[in-house]
């Protein structure tokens, strides 16, 4: 059982986000394709394994690496920034950090990012269903409804899942992320997630995974796919994000980047004539341009859920 014990000051910064970015969903993806015997998977697993073949970066048999992983639990410290972050199974994998980076991020590449439109859209609507949980009935009611395996016992969340470990938050806040790659799991703790330090609960969702991993031929998809192969694919993301103005830091939490990059892409697409940028105080505003939005072809999708829960959305850069 996973504990995170909370205080008063916790409960308060407690907040939703869609998603921690590309390493992180390839790594439970890879629990997925090497652990997962859900039947849901399997149309995506074989798909997925073949084109991991055909694309890995790692200079070494892949198919023997995949059977002796257990992903997500054997990567999870590639999430996690805190001095006791277990890395003991590199050396039974006989693998180094680099190669295990490497590994997430081609999982992303093949498993991940042909399908992120639709999963990124399932993950907002989770955010945005336990958000109006949290807007009802506070955040304590959030964390009692999360998953029929994640007990609120207050001060402390009990996920009936994992390996042995408390997680004191500290005043730190906990940042909850769904994810559609924990079929048969519950959650998995992060005791400071990489790019915030912020303690976070990766926390399974019922996945509608027929839909989430299907090949479409709806002309607006078509359409997304020209816009992905123009502008890139992290770009094109960026461009819809962008329909709902933010800064600079709210779109790299909502592409799951930093924000160094996410300044870079808005740059490019600035530069390009898509997006406009205006000051207000200390930060940057950017909006997408009619020409922008003529690439777009009128298609707006909501931008990913990132807000502390019970208050309105910072002022960042």
């Amino acid at each position: 059982m996973q504990r995170i014990h909370f205080t008063a000051a916790d409960l308060a910064r407690t907040r939703l986000q869609s998603t921690l970015g590309p390493v992180a969903e390839g790594v439970f993806a890879l629990g997925v394709l090497t652990q997962s015997r859900n039947a849901d998977y399997a149309r995506w697993r074989g798909d997925v394994l073949g084109r991991l073949r055909e694309t890995s970066s790692l200079n070494r048999p892949l198919v023997p690496l995949l059977r002796a992983l257990k992903a997500p639990d054997d990567l999870l410290f590639l999430l996690d920034s805190s001095p006791d972050a277990d890395t003991s199974a590199l050396a039974a994998l006989s693998m180094t950090r680099t190669d295990a980076a490497r590994l997430a991020v081609d999982m992303w590449r093949a498993g991940v990012a042909p399908y992120w439109d639709s999963i990124l859209e399932r993950l907002d609507s989770e955010c945005d269903a336990h958000g109006r949980i949290a807007m009802t009935g506070g955040v304590e009611q959030l964390l009692a409804t999360l998953h029929p395996r994640i007990v609120w016992n207050p001060p402390v969340l009990e996920i009936h899942d994992g390996l042995e470990l408390d997680v004191h938050l500290r005043g730190q806040g906990l940042l909850l992320n769904p994810s559609a790659f924990l079929p048969g799991l519950v959650g998995r703790v992060i005791a400071a997630e990489r790019d915030s330090d912020q303690p976070a609960l990766v926390f399974s969702v019922p996945p509608d995974a027929a839909g989430l991993f299907a090949i479409p031929d709806d002309p607006e998809v078509t359409g997304g796919q020209a816009l992905s192969a123009l502008v890139g694919q992290t770009r094109a993301a960026a461009l819809r994000a962008l329909t709902n103005t933010c800064t600079t830091s709210q779109l790299a939490a909502r592409l799951g980047v930093s924000p160094g990059s996410a300044s870079q892409h808005a740059s490019v697409l600035r530069e390009s004539g898509l997006i406009t940028t205006r000051r207000v105080r200390n930060c940057a505003l950017h909006s997408v341009t009619p020409l922008g939005m003529a690439l777009l072809g009128g298609r707006l999708r909501k931008a990913p859920s990132t807000a502390r829960l019970g208050t309105r959305p910072a002022s960042v850069n």
